[in-house]
């Protein structure tokens, strides 16, 4: 199966989600900062990234612009997982612009393994 980073300040949610994973066999790294998964992402490279939108000091628009200008990541699959329903259209048409998927929490284990199947699936063309 896939290795997946999960970026989440919220250790609960993190663990949460990791689990979830863990159970459809994949591998999973934690990190709870966006620059530890900056960090991260650059020396594990894994298969997919599951990132918090709101978080303090860098939130996942801003991840995503960092993550995008590393020329090894800049097609690794991302899916935002928020609980953030009035995202302004600016923003949710930059974080398409920038290949990320976006969810919304409450994230159940079938929409966890749907996001993550969207996520590893072959590139057809696009920049995911």
């Amino acid at each position: 199966m896939a290795h997946i980073l999960i970026i989440d300040d919220d250790p609960i949610v993190g663990l949460t989600l990791a689990r979830m994973l863990q159970v459809e066999g994949h591998s999973v790294t934690r990190v709870e900062t966006a620059w530890d998964g900056l960090d991260r992402a650059a020396t594990l490279l894994p298969d997919a990234i599951i990132l918090d939108m709101r978080m303090p000091v860098m939130g996942g628009l801003d991840f995503l612009r960092q993550l995008r200008s590393n020329p090894k990541l800049t097609t690794l699959p991302v899916g935002i997982v928020t609980g953030d329903y009035f995202l302004d259209e600016g923003v949710l048409a930059e974080l398409d612009a920038l290949g990320a998927t976006v969810r919304y929490k409450p994230v159940w284990l079938e929409d966890l393994s749907s996001l993550t199947r969207v996520l590893l699936a072959p590139a057809s063309g696009d920049a995911r």
